[in-house]
């Protein structure tokens, strides 16, 4: 039986960083399980903490160290936010995807899971994304950028 495979990519930093976000979202499930969180409840709203130590069974310090560890290296973005709790004026950290983080999540995303505009929106980003990239390595490498937009040019007219 042949196995459809899906074009998954995502878009790492040159560094040694890229090792060490490969470690640990990979290397933990915690880090896995993370990212898997956020995906289900949709990846443009915030995490809470709380609520990772409720829906996954992990302890509140390997969650608090996963949270860390994913915002230092760039997968998560956190804030602050005011809450008015019973009167008191309480301070909790949120935690949102940054753009590495959604394409780490979407990677463990089933395509049955996402809406037709959730894949419009990750192509066009996907797209964008690419195309800044080959850009970028064209103006390195002395490419004329006027014969890239000639082949994408011929490529879109090909598209039936």
């Amino acid at each position: 039986m042949i196995e459809k495979l899906y074009p998954y990519v995502v878009f790492l930093p040159k560094t040694e960083k890229k090792d060490k976000i490969l470690s640990a979202i990979f290397g933990s499930k915690a880090g896995v399980d993370v990212l898997r969180f956020a995906l289900k409840q949709g990846i443009a709203k915030n995490i809470y903490q709380k609520d990772l130590v409720k829906t996954l069974n992990y302890s509140n310090k390997t969650i608090i160290e996963n949270l860390k560890t994913l915002t230092t290296l760039g997968v998560l973005n956190e804030s602050m936010e005011k809450n008015d709790k019973e009167g008191r004026i309480i301070w909790i950290k949120a935690y949102q995807l940054t753009i590495l983080g959604k394409w780490f999540a979407l990677l463990m995303a089933e395509e049955k899971e996402l809406s037709e505009e959730e894949k419009a929106e990750i192509l066009q980003s996907l797209f964008r994304t690419y195309v800044k990239q080959v850009k970028r390595l064209a103006e390195e490498i002395g490419i004329n950028k006027k014969m890239l937009e000639e082949t994408f040019r011929e490529e879109m007219k090909s598209i039936p």
